[in-house]
């Protein structure tokens, strides 16, 4: 890793769709760039996502053959092209 790279955890590249819901802001389905042991990349193009560094959402993954499991997760990082989402460890 570069040395100012600060992720603990390796990141693997993975597409998936999505299902994000935000207390104030809805519901949205947004592609996946990456996972790691601590979060997900979300790709963010054209919706109008605008979350705040610290908020909490929940996630769950969208196209499997059963129902995945729905996740809280915090907003931890914004790009130009998206937000990375770590899993939230309080779960409150």
């Amino acid at each position: 890793m570069a040395e100012n790279d600060r992720r603990e955890h390796m990141r693997t590249a993975m597409s998936a769709k999505v299902k994000v819901v935000h207390e104030s802001l809805g519901e949205f389905i947004f592609s996946t760039r990456d996972i790691s042991d601590g979060g997900v990349f979300i790709v963010v193009d054209v919706e109008p996502f605008a979350p705040q560094i610290g908020d909490r959402v929940t996630v769950q993954v969208q196209g499997l053959p059963v129902p995945a499991p729905v996740l809280d997760m915090v907003v931890v990082r914004k790009t130009n092209d998206g937000y990375g989402l770590q899993f939230d460890q309080n779960g409150d």
